[in-house]
């Protein structure tokens, strides 16, 4: 396994709104896709094959539920620097919940956040030097 994530998905009430927060954070492009009656917007991935992908999602049935307190945790990539991440977080409508804090040396840094669906979703740097 390289993995131990292939896939996720993040709730959302709002999917326009989260599609923006997350633009405005990691200052990328999300695809909107939609797949049997749910609406999704992807992450964008370098090679879906190698790498691990996942999307915003909202569906009316109520399997999808945003949360600050129940389920998973997922951590997103924060490389180079999570802080660089959450200087945008409040002005894209989050919240800092954890701010930038050292794991260690050898593990890097991480800090939690509130989106603006009330998810709480980390970010987590690996230090340059054991980056591959």
């Amino acid at each position: 396994m390289d993995n131990a994530i292939s896939w996720f998905e993040i709730p959302t009430t709002d999917i326009d709104r989260a599609q923006k927060f997350y633009e405005a954070v990691f200052q990328i492009q999300m695809q909107a896709l939609e797949f049997q009656g749910f609406k999704m917007r992807m992450f964008p991935i370098d090679d879906p094959m190698k790498g691990i992908g996942g999307t915003l999602v909202q569906e009316s049935s109520g399997f999808y539920k945003p949360s600050l307190t129940d389920g998973p945790m997922i951590y997103l990539n924060g490389n180079p620097d999570v802080q660089i991440f959450l200087d945008r977080v409040e002005a894209a409508g989050g919240k800092i919940l954890v701010p930038k804090t050292v794991i260690s040396d050898e593990y890097g840094d991480m800090a939690v956040i509130a989106d603006t669906e009330g998810n709480r979703i980390a970010l987590h740097n690996i230090p340059e030097k054991y980056r591959q």
